[in-house]
């Protein structure tokens, strides 16, 4: 690493003489110059720097004081017991910690509650649909993001995928909860502590010889990285039930992306990067990441555990969830990530999947099997509960260290 690392490469020289001189430094696959403007953000207006070279100062700096002090032990097991939105701080907490999360925890001034309770109304409803999407669709996508994947892999996180999955599964299940934002809820709570995380991630991950082999950024998960992940979630999930032709009133759609706006200002993106509707959603994600989309050897290790998490026969089947992967994701995708191709579920999806969406819509006969039509209902079933259960008491801890070599 340089002895000014890119975030102190700022401070010092400014923000365009640092773009200029590091320029060249991202991979052979950079994406485009940022050009989406800040006007069709939440906030309407902010200074348009690339969020590619912002990251999170004041959890990071509050983070590292932590882990270099020996806090963080005892603020995990101290933070264990908070759960709650509206619950109080835990006694004992240092006091920096405690006021970088009183200040944290309050939502934007633009929140607006009857969106977030209509979003569960939403979820309610097409619950089945959200399930099987953020695990086929943006789980399986972010195996494909490399920064993403080379960050989990090389993290703590990454030697017990298992732990991993189910503190991300927690996001998903509690954003779709009917008190997610409201006192007694936990999805500020999950937010914040996931903001440590990051920070902590930060602190660490530069400090593995092995990630720093491969990853072309000197700082992981800047908020252009978040916002690549909120799209593979958000925007993705939303993109697919428009091509399942799911009918969405206007009002549902606004609220689901309310929801994700929030998620996304409480994971400490700024709000000039959060997008302000569902078309500026599709822009921005079309510039930050379907350009950055290609397979890494830590990515498709971390997709293959994921197939292998299922059964290995039935409706939740490492086959099936390689036909399903493949039919959401396309060729290039699947076959970058080695998905063997599936003579009989391949084409039962391209063939059957549409009908069968069109008559649970419709409440009409499935022009096909029950036994194919149970077979595909059951896969959405199990798809929620797998990803989306709370199942387990789940705690969210700053890491400290990076994966066991």
């Amino acid at each position: 690493m340089e002895e000014h690392n890119r975030r102190n490469a700022l401070k010092i020289g400014g923000v365009l003489g640092a773009l200029g001189a590091l320029s060249a430094a991202g991979s052979a696959h950079a994406r485009p110059l940022w050009t989406w403007s800040p006007g069709g953000s939440v906030a309407g207006t902010g200074a348009g720097v690339d969020p590619k070279w912002v990251w999170d100062p004041e959890a990071d700096d509050l983070v590292a004081s932590l882990l270099d002090r020996g806090d963080v032990p005892r603020v995990n097991e101290l933070l264990r017991t908070w759960t709650k939105n509206s619950q109080p701080l835990p006694d004992g907490l240092p006091a920096d910690l405690r006021d970088f999360l009183e200040r944290a925890r309050a939502l934007p001034s633009w929140a607006e509650q009857a969106k977030l309770d209509q979003a569960y109304d939403f979820t309610e409803r097409r619950g089945l649909y959200l399930g099987v999407l953020y695990g086929m669709a943006s789980g399986m996508m972010s195996t494909v993001i490399p920064k993403e994947a080379r960050a989990v892999y090389h993290s703590y996180g990454g030697a017990n995928m298992k732990d991993r999955i189910s503190k991300t599964a927690k996001l998903g299940y509690d954003i779709g909860t009917r008190n997610a934002y409201r006192p007694d809820g936990e999805m500020i709570v999950t937010c914040v502590k996931t903001r440590l995380v990051h920070a902590g991630v930060r602190h660490l991950l530069p400090r593995s010889p092995h990630w720093n082999e491969v990853a072309p950024e000197d700082i992981p998960i800047s908020q252009a990285d978040i916002m690549v992940t909120w799209h593979s979630l958000a925007t993705t999930v939303r993109q697919n039930l428009e091509k399942w032709q799911v009918p969405i009133p206007p009002v549902d759609s606004e609220a689901y992306l309310h929801s994700w706006q929030v998620t996304a200002h409480m994971l400490g993106v700024d709000d000039e990067y959060i997008p302000a509707s569902w078309a500026e959603a599709d822009a921005q994600a079309e510039q930050v990441l379907d350009p950055v989309l290609e397979p890494t050897p830590e990515g498709n290790n971390l997709a293959q555990i994921l197939m292998n998490m299922g059964p290995d026969s039935g409706a939740f089947s490492k086959a099936l969830i390689g036909a399903f992967t493949r039919y959401v994701l396309g060729d290039r995708i699947a076959d970058w990530l080695e998905i063997a191709r599936e003579p009989v579920y391949d084409p039962m999806l391209q063939t059957l999947w549409p009908p069968f969406i069109a008559a649970r819509e419709l409440g009409v006969h499935f022009p096909g099997a029950p036994e194919t039509y149970w077979m595909f209902d059951e896969f959405l079933r199990q798809s929620m509960l797998f990803y989306l259960s709370e199942g387990e008491q789940i705690s969210i801890e700053i890491p400290q260290s990076n994966r066991p070599s």
